[in-house]
């Protein structure tokens, strides 16, 4: 099974650009920056049904109750650089949900450091015993 990147769905990815707020001055209302980016995880012949519903259950917060993803940018005033932008997002999402975490191996502590603590733990307390007020 391979990676799933952005280059592999490209295909199934659409763009549509709208009117974008932000910098750009009277352009801003004239021109279609704002690229947002919508894939249908579900409908993706690219995704085998367990990657569709890990996908499904970590990318949750992006998408519709029909589990379609959508992403946006519009901090550029181009068309291109925002939909480079989006793209990079689709790709950081697509490693952080597809990351495995390394398993924890349970350790004990070393001898050496379990002697340590006691010591320190008997000095603590001979100072303490030091600073007592003698009864009499």
């Amino acid at each position: 099974m391979k990676p799933v990147t952005a280059e592999n769905i490209k295909k199934e990815l659409r763009f549509t650009a709208s009117r974008a707020s932000g910098p750009g001055g009277q352009n801003v209302n004239k021109v279609n920056t704002k690229i947002t980016l919508r894939w249908d995880i579900q409908q993706s012949a690219s995704l085998s049904v367990d990657q569709k519903e890990l996908l499904l259950q970590k990318l949750s917060r992006w998408l519709t109750s029909e589990g379609e993803l959508i992403l946006s940018a519009q901090e550029s005033r181009s068309q291109g650089a925002n939909k480079e932008e989006v793209i990079q997002k689709l790709e950081r999402l697509l490693q952080q949900a597809f990351f495995k975490k390394k398993k924890r191996k349970p350790t004990k502590p070393s001898l050496a450091s379990t002697k340590r603590r006691v010591d320190k733990k008997k000095k603590h307390s001979e100072k303490k015993q030091w600073r007592r007020k003698l009864l009499g």
